[in-house]
């Protein structure tokens, strides 16, 4: 009688212990000066997106604000790589680029990011190490996969922060891009940015496993379930994440649970849930809002503050006012970046 073959022995590390960081008061004034400003920046998005400034679809990240700053503040600027779906304008600012060429490329001028021709959902900076802003629900799982081969094949020290959503997590190129990076053991993060209802059906409905951070099991990947409403608990995630994908285990699941207050994109009148619902999120578990009472408690003072949104409306008005005087892209441009070379 045949021997079955034997199952790999489970020496595998374990991720250290979700700790929840512990920020001085001048990074929590930090990061809650980078989480109002994608909260502004985005409502006034919304606001050009009425006016008809803003074309094609348009997806807000208003209520999720602690994930990409909790994630992203703790990458290596230059170093690491992120590569998003296409909610992605709150991870470019989290990441330090600047407002004025964001607001430039959602309203498709010369003068944004992309040159006016990716808009709201491809954005890019080679510079930042920003791989986009993707289309294709799933697809950038797999780019985020090759990205960190490259840097696993260059030996940079690099991560690849590669987010997607909880409609994505069941698409099956993911799970391919799963098996190949556990096999060799590549340095990336996958963030699921679980803000409970996809494209507009409950998680719960559509997930015969729900609990996201599982889903990495089959192929010995960790799992982690994180409150993605406390940029602080996001920041601890992304610390123990970072030390075990960096000491080359290769890589880690992160599910971070989030809400997004609107529907989602711009044309979703968000008619599966009520009202009542959103609202008791906002009044409970608003990461701006938390974030402004555990400053409160250190002892900041509300006119401090109430001067950090005054100066956060300057930059994003300044920004609204950049695209809406900033030219078109040039008619020939259409021919341009196409492909690698002109033929």
């Amino acid at each position: 009688m045949a021997q079955k073959p034997s199952a790999k022995a489970d020496t595998k590390a374990k991720p250290k212990k979700l700790v929840r960081y512990k920020a001085s008061k001048d990074e929590l004034l930090e990061f809650y000066r980078q989480m109002l400003l994608i909260r502004r920046f985005e409502e006034k998005a919304g606001q050009l997106y009425g006016l008809g400034l803003i074309g094609g679809f348009c997806h807000l990240y208003i209520g999720q604000e602690a994930v990409a700053v909790g994630l992203q503040s703790a990458m290596n600027e230059g170093e690491d790589s992120v590569i998003t779906g296409y909610r992605d304008h709150g991870h470019m600012l989290a990441y330090g680029i600047d407002p004025k060429v964001i607001m430039a490329e959602l309203t498709g001028r010369a003068a944004g990011i992309s040159e006016g021709k990716g808009g709201s959902m491809h954005m890019f900076s080679v510079e930042q190490k920003f791989y986009g802003g993707h289309g294709i629900v799933g697809a950038q799982v797999s780019l985020g996969t090759g990205l960190g081969f490259a840097h696993k094949y260059r030996d940079d020290g690099g991560v690849c922060l590669t987010y997607f959503g909880d409609g994505a997590a069941n698409q099956g190129q993911v799970y391919e891009s799963f098996n190949m990076a556990e096999l060799w053991k590549l340095p990336v993060i996958f963030a699921i940015e679980n803000n409970q209802y996809a494209m507009g059906t409950s998680v719960n409905r559509s997930s015969a496993e729900d609990q996201l951070y599982r889903r990495g099991e089959s192929f010995r990947i960790p799992g982690v379930q994180v409150d993605g409403m406390d940029v602080l608990q996001v920041r601890g995630a992304a610390e123990m994440a970072l030390d075990y994908v960096r000491g080359g285990n290769g890589p880690i699941l992160l599910e971070l649970k989030t809400y997004r207050y609107r529907g989602h994109s711009m044309s979703d009148p968000a008619k599966y849930r009520s009202r009542d619902e959103v609202q008791s999120v906002r009044e409970k578990s608003d990461p701006i809002e938390a974030a402004k009472a555990e400053l409160i408690k250190k002892k900041v003072k509300e006119e401090d503050l109430k001067a950090i949104d005054k100066e956060i409306r300057k930059i994003v008005a300044e920004a609204a006012d950049f695209a809406e005087t900033s030219p078109e892209p040039e008619p020939n441009e259409l021919y341009t970046d196409v492909l690698v070379e002109q033929y």
